[in-house]
C-alpha cells in the first residue's frame, strides 16, 4: 500500500543539525585545499554513522572532492590523476542511475538526460570504460560540472528541510511507463517527420520534371530562357506546394536548399545551357533563375522570405568550415537576387507599362518588404566567404535606418582583409586599393615606408617653410611701405577673420563715425580732375552718339542731377 504523498517523510541523518550541514557545503566547494580536507574527514565520519546507508550524492561529492585536493597537490603524475579522475566519474555515472534501472536495461544516456546530466559527460565515462583514456583537461571539466550538478540537484535541495532525492526514490514501474510513453511519441514524431520529407522531395521533383520538358519543347532557335505559361499539371504541383509550405514551411526550405533544387547540379545547368563556372560576383544565370521563379513567386510572402533568408545565411555559415565553393557561391547568388528584389536603390518614376513589365519579370516579388536588416547584417558577418563583401554592400545599400557611412566603410574594410578580396568600389582609401594590409609582414613594410617618407616630408617641409619665412617678410614690408602716411595700418595679429563680417575689424564699435578718417578735404563733382585718353576715332557698328573729347565736360548737369537723386545715406 502506497503512503499518501502529502504524508511528510521523515529521515535519520548523520549531521548534528542544519548548521554543521551548511558548513560542510561552504567548504566542500571552497577552493581551500585545507578547508576541503576539513569537509572530507567530516564526511568519513558522516559514513561510519551512516554505516551502508550514506546518500548517493553526498558519496559522489566527496570522491570528486577529494579528487581536486590531491590534483592541487601535486603529489600525483598525470596519468595517475587521470585514472583517479575517471574511477569518479564512472561511479557517480553508475550510482546516480542505477536506480532509474527497470527490468529492462535501457541507455546510460537517456537515463542521464531524464535527470538533466549533460550528454558528454556520460560519453566520458563511455571513454574511460570501454576507449582510450581522455585527458587531464576533459577530467577536470567533467569533475567541475558534475560537482555543479550535484550542488544543484542535491545539495541546496536540503537547504528548505531534509533530504530530498526524488530523482533517485522514482518507481521503477512509473518510470518505466513515461520511458515508453516518450519512445511511443518520439517514433510517432520521426515517422511523420520522414514522411513529410518525402513528400516535399517528391513535389519538388515532380516541378523539375515539369519545368524540364516545357524546357524541351521549346524551338531550338528560340531563346532557351522564354517560358511558357504553366501548364494544368504545373498549375496543380504548384498549388500542392503551396499548401505544403502552409503546413511546413521550415522542412519546405530545408528541402529547397538541398543539391539538385536551388543548388543546382552541374549536369542541370548543362541541361539548361548555363555556364558551369562560379564567377567572383554571385549572380544566379538568368535561365536558371526563371526555372524557379514560377515556385518562388507562389512562395513570397514575407514570412517565407524571411525563413528562406535565415535558413540561406546558416547554410552559408556552415560552409565557411568546408571547402564548397560551388553550394557557397549559388547561396550566395540567391540571397544577393531576393535583396535586389526588395532594393529601392533605383526610382522608376517615368517608366511606361511595358517597360515596368520587363523589369518586374525577373523579379521574385514586387513590393518592398521590411527584412529584419539587424538580423540579416549579423548573420552576414558571422558567415565569412568570398562573396560575403558583395553581400555587405547590398545590405548596408539597401537598410531602412542605414548607418553612419564612417561604420559602413569600416565594415567594409574589415570584411575585405578577413576575406582576403578586393575593397569595393566606394572604398574611400584608394591608396589601401593598391596594397591593402593583409598580413603582419606586409604591415610592417607599410610601416617602413611611412617612416622613410615622414623623413623626407619633414627636410622639404623645413626648408619650404623657411623660404616661405622670407617671402611673407618681404611681402609685409612692402605692404607696410604703401600705407605709410595713410590713416590705416596694417594688421599683424592672429585674427580669426571667420569670426567677423565683411567690413569689420576687431574692436570696431558700432558706431558708423568711427569708420571717419580724421583728416579729409571735401571736393565737389565738377572740381574733380578728370584724365582722358586719347582714343583715335574709329567706326564702331550700332554707335550712333559722338564721342566725348577732353574739350567737353564728362557729366552734363542732368547726369549730375540723376546721380545725385540716386544716392541713399545711411
Amino acid at each position: 500500500m502506497k503512503k499518501k504523498s502529502s504524508e511528510k517523510k521523515r529521515h535519520v541523518v548523520a549531521w548534528v543539525n542544519k548548521a554543521e550541514w551548511d558548513q560542510m557545503l561552504e567548504y566542500l566547494y571552497s577552493q581551500d585545499s585545507g578547508l576541503q580536507r576539513y569537509a572530507l574527514q567530516r564526511i568519513s565520519a558522516w559514513k561510519g554513522r551512516y554505516a551502508s546507508s550514506t546518500p548517493v550524492a553526498v558519496d559522489c561529492t566527496a570522491d570528486l572532492v577529494r579528487c581536486q585536493v590531491l590534483d592541487r597537490s601535486g603529489e600525483l603524475a598525470g596519468a595517475d590523476l587521470v585514472l583517479l579522475y575517471g574511477t569518479a566519474l564512472v561511479r557517480f555515472v553508475n550510482l546516480i542511475t542505477e536506480r532509474q534501472q527497470g527490468k529492462v536495461a535501457r541507455p546510460l544516456r537517456r537515463l542521464a538526460g531524464n535527470l538533466n546530466i549533460p550528454e558528454w559527460v556520460v560519453d566520458l565515462r563511455h571513454d574511460f570504460t570501454h576507449r582510450k583514456l581522455p585527458t587531464l583537461k576533459w577530467c577536470r571539466k567533467g569533475c567541475k560540472v558534475v560537482l555543479e550538478w550535484l550542488q544543484q540537484e542535491y545539495w541546496s535541495r536540503q537547504l528548505g528541510g531534509g533530504p530530498n532525492e526524488d530523482w533517485e526514490s522514482q518507481s521503477d514501474g512509473e518510470d518505466e511507463e513515461i520511458d515508453l510513453k516518450r519512445q511511443e511519441d518520439e517514433v510517432i514524431a520521426r515517422q511523420k517527420e520522414m514522411e513529410a520529407y518525402k513528400n516535399a522531395r517528391e513535389l519538388l521533383i515532380s516541378f523539375e520534371n515539369e519545368k524540364f520538358k516545357a524546357f524541351d519543347r521549346l524551338p531550338g532557335d528560340k531563346e532557351k530562357s522564354l517560358w511558357p505559361a504553366p501548364f494544368a499539371e504545373m498549375s496543380w504541383i504548384l498549388g500542392e506546394i503551396k499548401q505544403f509550405s502552409v503546413e511546413s514551411s521550415d522542412l519546405l526550405v530545408d528541402v529547397l536548399l538541398e543539391d539538385g533544387f536551388l543548388i543546382p547540379t552541374v549536369e542541370q545547368l548543362e541541361t539548361l545551357g548555363c555556364d558551369t563556372s562560379d564567377n567572383a560576383s554571385p549572380r544566379l544565370p538568368q535561365t536558371f533563375l526563371r526555372f524557379w521563379l514560377p515556385l518562388l513567386k507562389m512562395l513570397n510572402s514575407p514570412s517565407f522570405i524571411h525563413l528562406l533568408l535565415e535558413k540561406l545565411f546558416v547554410e552559408l555559415k556552415l560552409l565557411s568550415k568546408e571547402q564548397n565553393n560551388h553550394r557557397a557561391f549559388y547561396i550566395s547568388a540567391w540571397i544577393s537576387e531576393i535583396i535586389l528584389s526588395n532594393s529601392n536603390k533605383f526610382e522608376y518614376h517615368f517608366e511606361t507599362k511595358a517597360q515596368r513589365k520587363a523589369r518586374v519579370k525577373d523579379r521574385i516579388f514586387v513590393n518592398r518588404i521590411q527584412l529584419r536588416w539587424q538580423q540579416l547584417l549579423s548573420a552576414c558577418l558571422d558567415a565569412p566567404c568570398i562573396g560575403t563583401p558583395h553581400l555587405l554592400q547590398l545590405i548596408l545599400d539597401d537598410m531602412e535606418h542605414p548607418l553612419p557611412q564612417e561604420t559602413q566603410q569600416r565594415l567594409l574594410q574589415l570584411c575585405s582583409i578577413y576575406t582576403q578580396t578586393a575593397h569595393s568600389e566606394c572604398d574611400p582609401f584608394p591608396e589601401q586599393k593598391q596594397q591593402p594590409i593583409y598580413t603582419l609582414e606586409s604591415l610592417h613594410e607599410k610601416l617602413q615606408r611611412s617612416r622613410c617618407h615622414s623623413h623626407s616630408s619633414l627636410a622639404e617641409f623645413a626648408r619650404g617653410k623657411s623660404s616661405q619665412e622670407y617671402k611673407w617678410s618681404d611681402v609685409q614690408a612692402e605692404k607696410e611701405k604703401l600705407l605709410r602716411g595713410s590713416p590705416w595700418q596694417l594688421c599683424v595679429d592672429k585674427v580669426l577673420w571667420k569670426n567677423y563680417p565683411l567690413g569689420k575689424v576687431p574692436g570696431q564699435s558700432d558706431d558708423p563715425s568711427c569708420l571717419m578718417v580724421g583728416n579729409y578735404s571735401t571736393m565737389t563733382v565738377f572740381d574733380q580732375p578728370v584724365e582722358l585718353e586719347s582714343i583715335a576715332p574709329h567706326n564702331i557698328p550700332g554707335a550712333s552718339a559722338p564721342l566725348r573729347t577732353t574739350d567737353g565736360l564728362l557729366w552734363n548737369h542732368s547726369d549730375v542731377s540723376k546721380l545725385k537723386s540716386g544716392l541713399q545715406l545711411f
